[in-house]
């Protein structure tokens, strides 16, 4: 029988192309107060930087690495040829004790292949959120991975004792998935999204209700869902990514969507790509989506038909702001909020300190240097107090090139090795 530590190994890293398992926003809850194990804040988890600047994590595994599906770009899929492992429920649970009560964690991702059936999978997973809640009544963050084809009751169950649930749609086309991953389906997908948010809407509704009547609301349900696409398996643009994310967000009121850039496996599929994307791409991607979400862009504005792919040399808001250059320059002390989230270089927080000082007094650069800005960034958008941008900053065909990273000096290699004074010396000699 495999050693508890060889499996870890295998699972462990079997779990790592999964980006999804960020906390934000989970329910807080402690066990100061009454029996029980550990506790929970609402910041990032899955080794992430909180906003105060704290770095926490978790155990994220998988169940087991088998799988009757065969997705061409899974390195877990059933024509793969990786070591299989898997953990039994209580495998997991005593795992996840021991590394919480060592303080190593602060909570448990789990996802798994499919095996036998969806169904036998999400119990299995279920089952191990149920005993750390309900047998050692755990106060950690969990985080499930539910599968799509799982019956909506055991999905509803997974949301009970998790604090976050997700579904991979994996790929932005439904042409994409019916090449690459021919068992899976958007549609189902997207179903088994739709029955979890108006699961976490009904718990929302409740918990408003029994506010109003002065009574503490029990967590019935997670407090939100998230997804995953994978970047640069199929032919799909930015675009096409950008708008099945706003498709999502809209429609279903993720909490995130993630990118993963796709990473080339061992003995890969013949129809997959040789070479893995950029990463900048997928950085840029996570900037975009930001844009969508919190600063008012439409996916349109970000990425069309025209230009379907991001600029992966700047960063999509300052492409957005030299192809509009029309709209610019701001006004900082008379600009609308949602023009002034539009300047390169200016983020919400920033934005909002901008339009509380503005009431008491006419801000100069100087307080835009007290803001910590990136004044180099900003000042050929924006008009300050003390700062008028002249017409050739704005409109010079060399502001684009201000702005790009500067030239590297690359690297120069031989084919043979440049001799050395004491060959040269010794090679003269022997002609000698």
């Amino acid at each position: 029988m495999m050693e508890l530590a060889k499996k870890l190994s295998i699972l462990a890293d079997a779990a790592k192309y999964d980006a999804s398992c960020a906390s934000s926003g989970a329910a807080r809850k402690d066990s100061r107060h009454g029996k029980g194990v550990g506790s929970t804040g609402g910041a990032g988890i899955c080794h992430s930087y909180t906003p105060d600047g704290r770095c926490v994590s978790l155990l994220k595994v998988l169940m087991t690495n088998s799988c009757i599906y065969d997705c061409h770009y899974c390195i877990n899929r059933r024509s793969s040829n990786v070591q299989r492992a898997r953990f039994t429920p209580e495998e997991v649970v005593q795992l996840t004790l021991d590394f919480y009560k060592r303080n190593t964690i602060e909570g448990l991702f789990l996802s798994s292949g499919i095996i036998r059936s969806a169904d036998h999978t999400m119990e299995m997973v279920i089952e191990v959120a149920r005993l750390l809640r309900e047998v050692h009544h755990f106060r950690g963050y969990i985080h499930l991975k539910t599968i799509p084809e799982a019956s909506p009751a055991l999905i509803e169950m997974a949301g009970k004792y998790a604090d976050r649930i997700s579904i991979n749609i994996e790929l932005p086309s439904e042409k994409s998935i019916a090449i690459l991953a021919p068992e899976k389906n958007i549609a189902r997908t997207q179903q088994a999204m739709g029955h979890i948010r108006a699961k976490i809407d009904e718990n929302q509704a409740e918990k408003r209700e029994e506010k109003k009547l002065g009574r503490r609301a029990k967590r019935d349900f997670a407090t939100g869902q998230s997804t995953q696409m994978i970047i640069g398996a199929d032919d799909s643009t930015d675009a096409d990514v950008l708008l099945r994310a706003h498709t999502l967000y809209e429609g279903f009121k993720l909490r995130r969507v993630y990118y993963s850039a796709f990473s080339p496996i061992p003995e890969p599929s013949a129809i997959l790509p040789l070479v893995a994307p950029p990463l900048v791409r997928e950085h840029r991607l996570y900037q975009a989506d930001w844009l969508l979400r919190f600063y008012g862009f439409g996916v349109e504005e970000i990425a069309d038909a025209n230009q379907p792919n991001l600029d992966l040399a700047l960063d999509p808001k300052l492409a957005w702001a030299l192809r509009n250059r029309g709209v610019f320059p701001v006004d900082i002390n008379r600009g609308a909020r949602e023009m002034l989230l539009r300047v390169p270089g200016l983020g919400v927080r920033n934005v909002e300190r901008i339009l509380a000082a503005r009431r008491y007094t006419r801000l100069r650069l100087a307080d835009l240097v007290q803001l910590r800005l990136s004044m180099k960034k900003i000042m050929p958008f924006i008009i300050a107090a003390d700062h008028t941008p002249t017409l050739l900053d704005l409109d010079g065909a060399s502001l684009r090139q201000r702005f790009l990273p500067p030239p590297e000096q690359m690297e120069l290699q031989f084919d043979n090795p440049i001799p050395t004074a004491a060959d040269v010396k010794s090679s003269i000699s022997g002609e000698l």
